[in-house]
């Protein structure tokens, strides 16, 4: 996906489409101002926002920039994932699997850019992301965002054909781009690119992540952390649904005995 700075009018249409696609609630104050007033983030009910940054010349037009999960190339939360719960699909979207998750977040350590998130208000959690519409992909059809983005900041396409585009723009209209698309290299090189006419650095773009793909540091990581932290979190959920079986079968066998009662 390649978002162009240069095109987004902050409508935030991409928000609610995301938000009904994957079923979730309805986006912040939707189509008030004031949502802008301060930044905001992802979180596990809320895949993708879009912030306003001011321009520092007086009256000039603010520049948006929509976050979301950038779908790296070599994706450093599947490398850290010790049970494959997060896995690069042939498509190109990282996908998460809940079944598999053991609720260790090592992903979201692992993250360079903070997106995985974790359902801390569930008694039953899981990680919640972007998932790149996968299923509509393999149907055919393109993310949610980008299909009801009236301005045409969000293209969709094949990353090759994406960075070809966004060189062009950015030959063609010199003094108006930042000569720098973001994602091409950085952490090894990112599903989502995005060129703009403001320098990264001002839209709060992480600039120090450098084009090593982590991946080849997470392992490292992965093997200094002692192997009974690893089983920690299965150990606490086996016992979380263990404590639930016997809840469940002790309010069981009490509805049993009070209808025997009352024969």
């Amino acid at each position: 996906m390649l978002f162009d700075a240069t095109r987004c009018v902050g409508c935030r249409a991409c928000e609610a489409a995301c938000s009904e696609t994957n079923r979730l609630p309805e986006p912040a104050m939707p189509g008030e101002e004031s949502v802008f007033e301060k930044k905001r983030t992802t979180d596990s009910r809320t895949y993708t926002v879009v912030n306003r940054y001011p321009n520092p010349e007086d009256g000039g037009a603010p520049t948006f920039v929509k976050t979301q999960c950038m779908h790296c190339v070599a994706p450093a939360c599947a490398s850290a994932c010790p049970v494959s719960a997060l896995e690069k699909t042939p498509e190109g979207p990282v996908v998460y699997h809940r079944d598999r998750c053991i609720g260790c977040r090592y992903c979201m350590v692992a993250c360079p850019f903070g997106v995985p998130k974790f359902e801390y208000e569930k008694a039953l959690p899981s990680v919640r992301k972007c998932s790149f519409c996968i299923g509509r992909l393999r149907e055919g059809k393109p993310p949610a965002c980008a299909q009801v983005c009236p301005s045409g900041a969000l293209l969709f396409g094949r990353r090759k054909d994406l960075l070809e585009i966004a060189k062009t723009r950015i030959y063609q209209n010199p003094d108006r781009y930042v000569h720098h698309i973001y994602g091409e290299h950085e952490v090894g090189g990112t599903g989502w690119l995005y060129i703009t006419d403001v320098p990264f650095e001002e839209l709060d773009f992480r600039m120090n992540l450098g084009t090593t793909a982590y991946p080849e540091f997470t392992w490292t990581f992965l093997s200094a952390v002692p192997f009974v932290l690893m089983l920690w979190p299965p150990f606490l959920m086996a016992l979380y649904t263990f404590t639930k079986s016997r809840q469940r079968a002790a309010q069981a066998e009490v509805a049993e005995k009070q209808e025997t009662r009352h024969e």
